[in-house]
């Protein structure tokens, strides 16, 4: 079924976080990735106020086994809160209350991660017929220059996919998902005509990598209903989009160009911690300049 139609701009968001990061065990044995501090926010936080500021404050979070906590973030903890108002701790008790206002956050939980495709399906009773956001656990953009706005504009005009790329090295295209396109007349924008999984860069369409945004009309679970498992036996979310793109939906993306902060791997997540404590104003002076003394030094 085509999806030509443009629609409301959407209004919820889907975090699939069931994962069990072996990438980064021991520390994630008991702690979810998307709790680990970048600075002194879990990843989770960032990408929840990411949404936020583009309007969406309905979240709904796929979880797994042992990944209550993540929503325990964003609860209330009155003992918390009335210990800080007592010690006149106005700063700190507003950072705790912070995510809890962020939005209305809603859980639903894998019984096992079968795939991106598969957890994404956990969402329809939710999202009902609507377009909605998947946003994945391990990525944030620099809030100083936001993706999403433009993401979900472009969907309600347009209708159908709306996908989020990067440039990347050729020799890197093996990692990601990688479309084939064309120009639409505005920059920074284009039409899909062809996706991918991990190309070899000898026979890669383009050097436009798949990054974790999407828009996605509610077409995409029934196409997740339809497909076989692909890589690893999962359900892959790729292989969904190819086949609306096959069927006749419009596939749009953005070339993001400013900065993301890719936690999903220990060095990424390394870069991250570094990179927005630098930016601190109550961190970034002092560290910058131990970090330039440490570096100089060794």
């Amino acid at each position: 079924m085509s999806e030509h139609i443009p629609t409301r701009r959407a209004v919820k968001a889907v975090i699939p976080a069931a994962g069990l990061a072996t990438r980064f065990l021991p520390a994630t044995k008991a702690v979810p990735k998307e709790l680990l501090p970048v600075v002194d926010r879990p990843v989770l936080q960032y990408i929840v106020e990411e949404a936020a500021a583009a309007g969406i404050r309905d979240i709904l979070l796929i979880t797994g086994r042992g990944k209550t906590s993540m929503v325990d973030h964003f609860d209330r903890q009155p003992y918390l809160e009335q210990r800080l108002k007592e010690k006149g701790d106005i700063e700190r008790l507003a950072a705790v209350r912070e995510p809890a206002e962020l939005a209305e956050i809603y859980t639903c939980r894998q019984a096992e991660p079968l795939g991106l495709g598969h957890a994404v399906s956990y969402a329809e009773s939710h999202v009902g017929g609507e377009p909605f956001a998947v946003l994945l656990g391990d990525e944030f953009m620099d809030e100083e220059d936001p993706l999403l706005p433009a993401m979900l504009d472009l969907q309600a005009r347009e209708g159908g996919i709306v996908l989020a790329f990067i440039e990347v090295p050729r020799e890197e295209v093996k990692r990601y998902g990688i479309a084939s396109v064309e120009p639409t007349g505005t920059p920074d924008v284009v039409r899909v005509t062809g996706l991918v999984e991990k190309p070899d860069p000898a026979e890669t369409p383009s050097n436009l990598a798949v990054v974790g945004r999407y828009i996605l009309p509610a077409g995409i679970f029934d196409a997740v209903r339809r497909i076989k498992p692909g890589s690893g036996g999962e359900l892959q979310l790729t292989d969904a989009m190819a086949l609306m793109l096959e069927e006749g939906a419009p596939v749009h993306g953005i070339v993001y160009r400013g900065v993301r902060y890719d936690t999903g791997l220990p060095l990424g997540y390394l870069q991250a911690v570094v990179q927005l404590a630098c930016k601190r104003p109550d961190l970034g002076p002092e560290f910058s300049q131990w970090l330039a003394d440490f570096v100089r030094e060794g």
